[in-house]
This record gives structure tokens, sequence and C-alpha cells, in this order.
């Protein structure tokens, strides 16, 4: 694949799944824009053809001003992975609406005003790729975490509408849905899920790697791969869609 002149923007791109497909993009020559909260953590990584932005999703004003900033530098955005996000888990009776705003912002205003900023760039390529980085908790419910679950649905439904709304044009939405992805994330959980139930970490990250069909954790390469595939040129067909990576049938 030959993604040289191309500029990717890939939120939550200093660590794990995000700086996985990062490096990808990168390697098929395209010029990529990794944006995070702490610029520190994305100075660490960037080089070469990926390039740091510090920017928070959450926060409508920078992501306007982080996609204009981006786009001056490097050009009209090609390719947008909406991958900036939070998995913390609280059950029903112990949210407030704090936390709830919290994950909602986060995971689905983020998406949200990621995308919004990214197609008044690409409106009128003859290539555009935008990708979520959902969760099988958008395809199914998460237990203990109903905030998260309705946020990663959410994602979907986001997805699945922009592609109607821009059906025929040669801009595709699609979504990515992992399992446990072995990132920092999930050493995380490990710690909180042990302290919330009261079991040993050891536990609490085997609840975790049982919940993926085939018994481990998935590598973020493993899903940078999908993201990769559906970057494709001839994977324009693909359109309003769910990729799972969940190790076999959910």
């Amino acid at each position: 694949m030959d993604l040289n002149g191309k500029h990717a923007l890939i939120t939550g791109g200093g660590t794990g799944i995000g700086l996985a497909i990062a490096k990808a993009l990168a390697e098929a020559g395209a010029e990529v824009t990794i944006t995070g909260r702490r610029k520190e953590v994305l100075e660490k990584v960037a080089g070469g053809r990926i390039h740091a932005l510090a920017m928070d999703v959450a926060d409508e004003a920078s992501v306007v001003e982080g996609f204009a900033s981006a786009v001056a530098a490097r050009g009209q955005i090609a390719i947008c992975v909406a991958n900036a996000g939070i998995a913390e888990g609280k059950a029903l009776h112990k949210m407030d609406m704090a936390f709830w705003r919290k994950v909602i912002g986060i995971n689905l205003d983020g998406a949200y005003l990621t995308m919004r900023e990214a197609m008044k760039s690409m409106t009128g390529l003859e290539y555009g790729r935008v990708i979520a980085i959902a969760s099988i908790a958008g395809i199914k419910g998460l237990r203990g975490a109903p905030a998260y679950t309705a946020s990663k649905h959410g994602m979907i439904g986001l997805v699945r509408g922009l592609s109607e709304d821009y059906m025929g044009t040669p801009i595709t939405f699609n979504a990515i849905c992992p399992g446990y992805v072995d990132t920092a994330i999930v050493s995380e959980n490990t710690v909180s899920i042990a302290a919330r139930a009261g079991i040993t970490e050891e536990q609490a990250l085997k609840m975790m790697v049982q919940t993926n069909r085939h018994q481990r954790l998935i590598t973020p390469e493993e899903v940078a791969h999908t993201a990769m595939y559906l970057c494709d040129p001839n994977s324009g067909s693909i359109n309003g869609q769910t990729m799972e990576i969940a190790g076999g049938q959910m």
C-alpha cells in the first residue's frame, strides 16, 4: 500500500492501539499527526513521518484549533482515526453525573468532534477514510460498565449515520471493535477490577483474557493491521461496518 502524500490524524496516538496504527501508516508513506493531552508522551514517539500535536478531544476549542494546526502544517486530512478514549467501569447505582459525562464526553463527544473537524478538511478529496476505534462493548453489553458500553454503542451509531450521509462519495466510515488488547488500559483495569471485586490482579487479568474467545490478549498490531486494511484504496466498498477483533464469534 502506498500512502505517500496522504495526511493521517490519529487521536490518542501516543500509546497502544493509536501508536501501532500511526507506525503502520507512516511505514506506508503517510504523514501522520498523533494527538493526545500529554505532549511529552507524544514527543517521545514522534519522529520521521510521525508528528506530535497536543489536543484534548473533550475540549471543543482544543479540537478545532488542533485540526486547523495539523491541516496548516501537513495539508488536508485523508485518514482520520478516532482512537482517544477511556475505559472505566462503574455500576449504575455507584455512578454520578460527573462520571457519566466524563466517559461520554471523552469517548463519544470526542469522536463526534474529531470526525466533524476531519470532514471540514476531507470534503472534496478523491479518497478518505474515517475509522472509529470502538470496542466489543459497542456490539454487546459489558458487565459493570454501562457508561462505557453506551459510549461505544454511540460511536458505532455515529459511524453508521455518517456512512449514510456521505454514501456515494470517496469517503468511508467504519468502526473497529476489539476485545481486550494488551495495552496500558488493560493494566490499569486489572488493578481497578481487582480492587472492586476483591480478587487478585492475576484473577482480574484472567477474567479479561477469558472474554476474548481465543483466550489471549489481542496485540495492538493486530488492530493496526485491520485499520490498514480499511485504509487500502481497494476497501472503498466497506462502509458503515463494524470489524470485530475478539478471537472468535461474539
